[in-house]
């Protein structure tokens, strides 16, 4: 899968696509789905293109691996979810279900997940 420079996420990067924005840094935008699969379903994305979790772990620096976990941390813990859970989810291509060529954390909160996540 190739980097697509008009996919959804990098149109929301350059604020050509309205987003519910919940937290931005240097690393990290992140911000709501659209289309809620729990009570808590927020997206976070990396400010770079990559387009997997391999092409991230393989090109990123270290300083932005750092930056961009952080961000992930601070949104969860904005929403008070280390007590009672939740689940981060990255899908990768075909078979993982990758719906989107930039790599990104669904973070997934609110109510009781079960083993496999489904629509509320």
């Amino acid at each position: 899968m190739e980097y697509d420079k008009n996919n959804i996420f990098a149109r929301i990067l350059r604020k050509e696509i309205p987003a519910d924005i919940i937290y931005e840094d240097e690393y990290a935008l992140a911000f709501h789905d659209v289309n809620p699969q729990a009570p808590i379903h927020v997206l976070v994305i990396p400010k770079k293109e990559y387009v997997s979790f391999f092409d991230f772990a393989e090109k990123a620096s270290p300083e932005f691996v750092y930056g961009f976990t952080k961000a992930i941390h601070h949104v969860i813990k904005s929403f008070d979810l280390r007590k009672d859970g939740f689940r981060i989810l990255s899908n990768h291509s075909v078979h993982g279900g990758q719906e989107v060529p930039h790599f990104h954390f669904h973070i997934f909160g609110g109510r009781p997940l079960g083993r496999m996540l489904t629509p509320p």
